[in-house]
């Protein structure tokens, strides 16, 4: 049985240990609001610039599907864009992400008739990369510069280029990224999303576009709306992970303050208990001195 002593050493350490995890919450929820700002104020930008390229692509027509971005890729190999955490202390949100990654990558590998060696990773996050590591999957490139707290959306054209190089070099059939969708402040959902080649629009019965008029001509506004896709795709969903990321941790970090004070309740009440029964024997051992003199 622990002694008082023992007892109140470990309250005072658990009382240490919440004040932490609450610095942390505090914290977590402060960038949570500022990246879930973000993240939700770029989704009707991504939305319109997405439905624009559908709409340009179906007024060119053949002549927007021949483009190699529309085409899959020469080769047969494919690559994902991992997006993780840097850090720990976020509760499953990683561990979801390589549960989902395991599920995948077999039936995919079956399906292409690929190895998995014939599939590549850019990863961003250091634990997708420590993870990929231990598991002796392909790394094509780990990008580091900027840290996802600080991606911007030139960062997120830099890596929008380069998978689109990639993808154009002709090594790989296709491209997909594999984050986590924030739906909600207790709701993210981790996934993989198609990003190369670009889908083809779905015919729509009755619309051709003649009636836009386009300066200039909608060829060459394609050419130059397709990368700024990309990039909007990238970024969004570096901003959801990340904001999904800090979702995760705010809770995570809350359940650990609960956990402190629902455990330092009971580490109380033990102390209380056992000094109250060192007290009553000391009591009783007066009286029984003070009997014994009479």
């Amino acid at each position: 049985m622990a002694s008082v002593k023992d007892l109140r050493i470990r309250i005072k350490s658990v009382g240490s240990i919440k004040q932490i995890t609450r610095a942390m919450e505090m914290v977590a929820t402060t960038k949570l609001r500022r990246f879930q700002d973000r993240a939700v104020a770029s989704r009707p930008y991504a939305e319109e610039i997405a439905g624009l390229v559908q709409h340009l692509a179906g007024v060119l027509g053949e002549d927007a599907l021949d483009q190699p971005l529309f085409q899959p890729g020469t080769g047969k190999k494919t690559a994902v864009l991992f997006v993780s955490s840097d850090r720990g202390l976020c509760g499953a949100y990683n561990s979801t992400l390589f549960s989902m990654l395991e599920g995948w990558l077999p039936g995919h590998c079956a399906e292409k008739e690929i190895e998995e060696t014939d599939v590549d990773f850019f990863v961003y996050g250091r634990k997708a990369n420590q993870y990929l590591g231990k598991r002796g999957l392909t790394i094509a490139q780990y990008i580091t510069e900027p840290a996802l707290e600080s991606i911007d959306f030139a960062a997120a054209a830099r890596v929008a280029r380069i998978l689109s190089e990639a993808f154009l070099s002709g090594e790989y059939a296709e491209i997909k990224i594999l984050y986590t969708a924030f739906e909600s402040m207790v709701r993210y959902k981790p996934g993989f999303i198609d990003f190369l080649p670009v889908a083809a629009p779905a015919a729509e019965d009755g619309e051709t576009g003649g009636d836009m008029i386009l300066e200039p001509d909608a060829g060459t506004i394609f050419e130059h709306l397709v990368p700024r896709y990309l990039e909007t795709r990238i970024f969004n969903a570096l901003l959801e992970s990340l904001t999904s990321e800090y979702a995760s941790r705010r809770f995570s970090m809350k359940n650990a303050t609960d956990a402190a004070t629902d455990m330092q309740k009971d580490l109380q009440g033990q102390y209380n208990r056992l000094r109250q029964e060192l007290i009553t024997k000391e009591l009783l051992d007066i009286v029984g001195g003070a009997e014994a003199v009479k």
